[in-house]
């Protein structure tokens, strides 16, 4: 009877463990089910204003601007062709020129210089580095006097190739920054082999180097790309007709003389395509850069 009382605890806490272990389990695919939906809750109400944008593109002003809002209402193309009537072809085509060749520019100037700064660092990198990130320190409000009267003095108003030059300006200490980051990942071994091997400098930072942090690279390209392609201040200020890009334009249809809320909507619908597209694209190696530099 003694040995029976006495092991009749130890067979019982087996099944207590397994029951413990049961039930962390199921709290935890309880929580991770909560986590979901509430993910998902978050993800909807943060898309939200993109899919009504969308829905209101195909609508009528009176559907758009009715309430209570409707979902459902005369769906029609017209937005759009009304769009490309008041000229906006040209101006997504200025959007694209200025945002794609300031872009390339700010790339091929922003590698070598990264690369000075990291791989083969130059004497007295840390102030370069402090210089280049100085240069955003001034809101650009505070610096659009002097721009202006510059560019009236030297005929820049209202000119694609000044609009780039005030982006490559903009955007190139951003893109140092960045990276310089992602060459820091470079292994020191796979430089110092290619320099045994007699690489040049060009070799070594073309060649090998730069294939590494590729995915860095579009990271970096496609933010520069999107803060180019949706500047506004500067494109509004510097520009009138000839140079004018898409975010000025889309600002043309807030005003007193009637409703655009239709019309307004399928604009920013097709000004927010290329970015998505290029988004789409790029999006493993956007993915795979930003998360460089994240875990040593």
């Amino acid at each position: 009877m003694a040995t029976t009382t006495a092991t009749a605890p130890r067979a019982a806490e087996p099944r207590a463990a397994v029951a413990r272990g049961g039930s962390r389990f199921t709290q935890r695919k309880v929580g991770g089910v909560i986590i979901t939906g509430v993910t998902w809750v978050l993800v909807f109400l943060f898309f939200f204003p993109v899919l009504w944008m969308v829905l209101n593109s195909f609508k009528s002003e009176a559907g758009a601007a009715a309430f209570p809002p409707k979902i459902i209402a005369d769906f029609s193309f017209d937005r759009y062709g009304q769009v490309f009537e008041r000229g906006m072809g040209l101006y997504l085509a200025n959007s694209a020129a200025v945002s794609i060749l300031s872009t390339l520019v700010v790339m091929a100037l922003a590698i070598p210089a990264a690369y000075a700064l990291s791989v083969r660092p130059i004497g007295r990198w840390q102030d370069a580095l402090f210089f280049f990130i100085s240069t955003r320190f001034m809101p650009v409000a505070a610096s659009i006097i002097p721009v202006f009267l510059l560019l009236r003095v030297v005929g820049g108003l209202d000119n694609l190739w000044w609009l780039g030059a005030l982006y490559l300006g903009i955007n190139l200490p951003l893109a140092i920054w960045m990276m310089r980051s992602f060459f820091a990942e470079v292994p020191r071994a796979v430089v110092e082999a290619a320099q045994v091997d007699g690489a040049s400098y060009s070799r070594e930072l073309w060649r090998i180097s730069l294939p590494i942090v590729a995915p860095g690279a579009a990271a970096a390209a496609l933010i520069c790309f999107i803060f180019a392609w949706n500047e506004y201040f500067l494109a509004n200020l510097l520009t009138a007709v000839v140079a004018r890009t898409t975010p000025p334009f889309l600002g043309s249809f807030v005003d007193g003389r009637g409703q655009f809320v239709a019309v307004l909507s399928a604009a920013a619908t097709i000004a927010v395509l290329p970015v998505i597209a290029a988004g789409w694209i790029a999006q493993k190696r956007l993915v795979r850069g930003l998360a460089m530099g994240a875990v040593k």
